[in-house]
């Protein structure tokens, strides 16, 4: 079985573009919520001098992450944002002082074995730097179960227009990525790994070739570069023929997926000590001035990052976290770069301009695109007539919120938008259900 996809224009404009580092600016706001799960709760408070590499922020829970400072200055404020997801969480706001004091806290981490280096990982405060956001220490923590995987898949995709920062990690830091690969083949006991990379970044394909070759157990998958081939099951089937179940993860079929960026932040924590406090950034799209790829503290201003790739060319249209494709839209220039931020594009008026929509033909274009095989058009018309039953049998909660659907339709509709509609409704219907099955025990 093939997966399907769409060909999207690669715009990769920055691959040959070195991440620059910014100055540091005279403000950052830190989100306590910049992964999947419960948010951070801090241990700072107002007026406070924080440091480098400083916990600012607790993981409050098990499926959340710690926040560290990073830069040096002095907690101006604690207050509540409004996230582009539209949720308000609690915010440290720090007044820098350009001094760049790193803690004494940072040291490398005592790591001997799986228990300890998972621990590590956690306290790094390591999320998903591809986009997801999802805690990395939950994907190693199988130590129950010591033949739970026998594969690790490295997703070097990089499917979505315009991105380059995972590219740049290949060639700038690929000797972070095979130490990683060392910690993992030494404390999770996998011989097995793939990396899986679009054919289209030939010096990023050729650099991990020439390290591929010298070590045991690794081997590089060119894939077409159809999107979204970095979307998690469409990668482990791409790479190692494995079909993910519904409603299943890759470690279901024995496979842990880790993002390339995340491996070799991981491989420089467990040198170092020094935790998720900055990320490589690509700048990009139709208004911006000078696209490039940069290094900057987490809770930079999206403003500040802007104006570092010259500025705008106009007044922008639309300004998104991420890629065009499945990319979430910036509320205001304020709001500040996250963990899982790995680009900040910004398109024109004609870029981002939305076409007119017409009704459905029934051409079936978003069917024969979608990856997973959903059928968007059965799932609008579901969400319509307001049948939660239906959207169930329909599988609507498989759905990756990829695009391809509203892509290629020639019609324009917007159906990724009403499948995550209609994941809501369904989610709703489902908790309802269960509720009256616990009222009639």
């Amino acid at each position: 079985m093939k997966l399907k996809g769409i060909k999207v224009p690669h715009k990769k404009h920055t691959a040959n573009c070195p991440p620059v580092r910014l100055p540091v600016p005279k403000l950052v706001t830190i989100p306590m919520s910049m992964h999947i799960g419960r948010p951070a709760k801090p241990v700072v408070k107002r007026g406070d001098r924080v440091l480098v590499g400083q916990l600012i922020a607790e993981a409050d829970g098990y499926i959340s992450a710690p926040v560290h400072s990073g830069v040096s200055g002095k907690v101006q404020k604690i207050d509540e944002m409004t996230t582009s997801m539209g949720f308000k969480v609690p915010a440290i706001v720090i007044e820098t002082d350009g001094l760049q004091e790193v803690s004494e806290t940072v040291t490398p981490p005592d790591v001997h074995d799986l228990n300890s280096f998972v621990d590590a990982v956690k306290q790094s405060g390591s999320v998903g730097l591809g986009g997801a956001g999802f805690p990395t220490f939950v994907k190693f923590s199988f130590n129950n179960d010591a033949n739970a995987a026998d594969a690790v898949v490295i997703n070097a995709a990089e499917c979505e227009p315009y991105i380059t920062s995972d590219t740049r990690t290949l060639i700038d830091r690929a000797e972070d990525v095979f130490d990683g690969i060392d910690m993992l083949k030494k404390y999770l006991n996998i011989k097995h790994y793939v990396i899986g990379i679009e054919n289209n970044k030939p010096e990023a394909i050729a650099k991990a070739q020439e390290l591929a070759a010298k070590t045991d157990g690794v081997e590089v998958k060119v894939l077409p570069a159809v999107y979204p081939q970095g979307g998690e099951k469409v990668l482990v089937y791409n790479t190692l023929g494995r079909l993910i179940p519904k409603g299943g993860l890759p470690l279901d079929v024995g496979v842990v997926v880790i993002n390339v960026t995340t491996l070799a932040f991981i491989a420089k924590y467990i040198q170092t000590g020094m935790p998720l406090v900055e990320k490589c950034v690509t700048i990009d799209g139709s208004a911006v001035k000078e696209p490039k790829n940069v290094i900057a503290p987490i809770g930079m201003s999206v403003g500040d990052l802007i104006e570092a790739a010259g500025g705008f060319k106009g007044e922008p249209a639309k300004i998104l976290y991420g890629g065009p494709m499945m990319g979430i839209a910036v509320p205001d220039l304020d709001a500040p770069i996250l963990k899982n931020t790995n680009a900040i594009v910004a398109m024109d008026e004609k870029e981002a301009q939305p076409p007119k929509v017409t009704p459905c033909i029934n051409c079936g274009a978003c069917l024969n695109h979608c990856p997973l095989r959903l059928d968007p058009r059965a799932i609008a018309r579901a969400y319509k007539l307001g049948e939660a039953k239906d959207l169930q049998t329909l599988c609507v909660d498989l759905c990756m919120e990829c695009g391809c659907c509203s892509y290629v339709c020639p019609a324009k509709r917007h159906l990724v938008q009403t499948n995550k509609l209609a994941k809501g409704m369904l989610r709703e219907y489902q908790a309802k259900q269960k509720a009256k099955k616990e009222g009639e025990k």
